[in-house]
């Protein structure tokens, strides 16, 4: 199925923990319609303006999200999340994908540069969007944590 020019839902569902686990990650036509607008309003501008963008991870079933471990209040459940990766030139770039977000005036919800750029966490709701820009990193216990990024540096 078709979302965008340049998206398939089947590269927002493709897990290969859910293939291994024989998890089913179909999502239900509320977590479509959310997906549908995720992809439309934000990552296909993104990739008209920058070029091809990677889903490292898209929607996850709420049985694939335990198997990972993922929180319990994931908007990659909601088919609201995407996490991003772009390449150019043979390199990893993926600071580009957070200075673009930044600087397109397009609505989201949440954005974080997860792990120094090792990835871009972002999400998009229909309404009530936060524009909340994180930072992953890990804690003195090797958890995940979250901080609120200092964006002025970034730009």
């Amino acid at each position: 199925m078709r979302l965008s020019k340049n998206f398939v839902l089947s590269e927002i569902t493709r897990s290969n923990t859910a293939t291994r686990l024989g998890i089913s990650n179909e999502p239900s036509k509320k977590h479509l319609a959310s997906m549908q607008v995720l992809i439309t309003e934000l990552i296909q501008p993104m990739r008209d303006a920058l070029g091809p963008i990677r889903i490292s991870s898209g929607y996850r079933s709420p049985q694939l999200n335990r198997a990972i471990g993922g929180s319990s209040k994931s908007q990659h459940c909601k088919g609201q999340a995407l996490d991003l990766q772009f390449w150019k030139d043979g390199q990893m770039r993926n600071q580009e994908i957070y200075q673009w977000v930044l600087k397109s005036g397009l609505q989201f919800d949440q954005m974080i540069n997860e792990f120094d750029f090792a990835w871009i966490h972002i999400s998009l709701k229909k309404e009530n969007n936060r524009k909340q820009v994180l930072e992953a990193y890990k804690d003195k216990d090797g958890d995940t944590a979250y901080k609120i990024a200092d964006i002025v540096t970034i730009i």
